[in-house]
């Protein structure tokens, strides 16, 4: 499954910059989500096992859920579909799913 997922995080990275991703993160989500936490609800945070716990359908896809989330927003997350483009929201997910991915580590 693992093998799967990174699968397919490779045919979204090859459509979306993770370079990019990370300054969208920067300049529309790090004051929520400094470092893949969150500081409104502290056990809702952008690592893997939250994510697969709260965000609907992460584990059936998860590029596609996050894109979700962060198009429609919920909760005291605010939709960015009126904000940011779809190449930008691709980016700012492909990045999340990465950083998820790797543990939200500076390395990462």
């Amino acid at each position: 499954m693992a093998v799967m997922l990174w699968g397919f995080f490779l045919d979204f990275a090859f459509a979306a910059d993770i370079s990019n991703g990370a300054k969208i993160f920067a300049n529309n989500c790090s004051s929520c989500h400094p470092g893949g936490g969150n500081i409104l609800i502290a056990n809702k945070t952008l690592y893997k096992e939250a994510l697969s716990e709260y965000l609907e359908n992460y584990n059936n896809d998860s590029i596609q859920a996050i894109i979700h989330q962060v198009k429609n927003g919920k909760s005291a997350m605010p939709a960015f579909k009126n904000k940011l483009r779809e190449q930008e929201i691709l980016e700012v997910a492909a990045y999340t799913f990465q950083k998820a991915e790797q543990g939200w580590s500076e390395k990462s």
